[in-house]
């Protein structure tokens, strides 16, 4: 999935945002031309489902047990006939196991009254649901409806404040509104992916590959490290 890459000249020395921005665009677009989110999932509703799940915890372990949920549970008339307690049993894995079950039951009960059971297509709509946040929503309508969007998970957070592509970002939203203002509308949904993908394997939180890292020219965080004795 990621490159390896040699020694990079260094020319972030006195680097724009917008030359930041430009380097780390172009470079991904070269090198990961093609990036998806790693739930795995057939439908809408199955999305979610597994986003929902994945809400501080990890997509591997989402992914192992989402075969049997979505079998149990196949569409949202199915889950919204459920209960809180037969959902646990299926999700007792993941973290938040009770809040969790119990939003999803809540979640397909509304579909079902109020979006004819189609899961809508806008981030206000889909934050009406329960276990639903602005992070959520944004996943959704970019993955399953192609929108531009810019979800702001834990990775998304720290990879952007770490590079510079934001500054003193302290929330989630604030660091949503710096990468929509500077990163193209039709790039706002892969940028995403990379970001998350560059955070899970390369831009770690405890310790981050720097050496192995290929936009580490373009990064803040490289070249504060660079200059301690």
């Amino acid at each position: 999935m990621f490159v390896s890459c040699d020694n990079l000249s260094r020319q972030y020395s006195f680097m724009t945002k917008k030359e930041r921005y430009k380097g780390v665009i172009a470079w991904f677009e070269k090198n990961m031309p093609v990036a998806e989110t790693e739930l795995h999932y057939a439908n809408p509703f199955q999305l979610l489902i597994s986003v929902i799940l994945a809400a501080q915890c990890t997509d591997k372990r989402v992914n192992m047990i989402t075969p049997a949920l979505f079998e149990a549970f196949p569409t949202p008339e199915a889950l919204a006939a459920s209960n809180k307690e037969a959902v646990y049993e299926y999700v007792k894995s993941v973290s938040y196991p009770n809040n969790k079950a119990k939003h999803l039951v809540e979640m397909a009960r509304m579909l079902i009254s109020d979006y004819h059971g189609n899961v809508p297509a806008s981030v206000e709509d889909l934050m009406k649901l329960p276990g639903v946040g602005k992070k959520t929503a944004n996943v959704v309508v970019s993955v399953a409806y192609g929108i531009p969007a810019m979800p702001v998970d834990t990775h998304v957070f720290r990879v952007s404040n770490r590079i510079g592509l934001t500054v003193n970002s302290k929330t989630p939203l604030e660091t949503e509104k710096e990468l929509v203002k500077h990163i193209p509308q039709n790039r706002l949904s892969i940028a995403h992916h990379w970001l998350i993908l560059h955070g899970r394997y390369v831009c770690m939180a405890r310790k981050p590959k720097c050496e192995e890292c290929c936009i580490k020219q373009f990064c803040e965080y490289f070249f504060k490290q660079d200059e301690l004795p």
